[in-house]
């Protein structure tokens, strides 16, 4: 057995961590103990906001933190979609950071609407689950990708997200340097020439 840790297991600092963000951090610690393999519902705000994308976009969005950038907080993917650990206050400021920069689901006539899918952005008042400590099975669409570690882990902020929103949405648009075809253009067929 190795004694490197696997990063998608919660190390106690970890549970800890994440149990802090509740109203009752020792009894979140005492189910945690007694049942290790369920998820339970935590308050966002606190000790963490989250941001939850689509699986496919926030597998780039990762990708992108961790080639190109500084890599993330804790990641969990939950029923299809990737949840994003981020510093408190993102879930507020992210959204008019995504606007502003034209890059939100409802970016104004002519911006880049449709490049970036819907973010969910969690924060005060919300709440999210969050995976098992230990590994979930496989049809439980629920597990930790890179579990918390310590009792203060980094924690990207909204402009951090914003910059890995950009490249991810980047990433997926195919851009061309000439120009698109005419559409109401007549086309001929000259390979039939006599």
């Amino acid at each position: 057995m190795s004694s490197t840790p696997n990063v998608s297991d919660v190390t106690p600092d970890g549970a800890a961590w994440l149990a802090s963000a509740g109203t009752y951090p020792r009894s979140t610690l005492t189910h945690w103990q007694e049942r290790p393999e369920a998820p339970v519902v935590l308050p966002c705000g606190s000790a963490f906001d989250v941001v939850s994308a689509p699986a496919m976009f926030g597998r780039r969005m990762l990708d992108r933190l961790w080639a190109e950038g500084p890599g993330s907080g804790p990641v969990a993917e939950f029923r299809g979609r990737m949840l994003l650990f981020a510093a408190p206050g993102t879930a507020q400021r992210l959204p008019s950071l995504l606007e502003w920069e034209e890059w939100s689901a409802r970016g104004r006539e002519g911006g880049r609407t449709g490049a970036a899918p819907p973010l969910l952005c969690h924060g005060t008042g919300d709440a999210v689950t969050v995976p098992a400590l230990v590994g979930a099975p496989d049809r439980s669409g629920s597990r930790w990708l890179v579990a918390p570690d310590t009792r203060r882990p980094w924690l990207p902020g909204p402009e951090i997200l914003l910059w890995a929103v950009v490249r991810a949405a980047r990433a997926a648009v195919r851009i061309s340097i000439s120009r698109p075809a005419d559409q109401g253009a007549k086309v001929y067929d000259v390979s039939r020439r006599r």
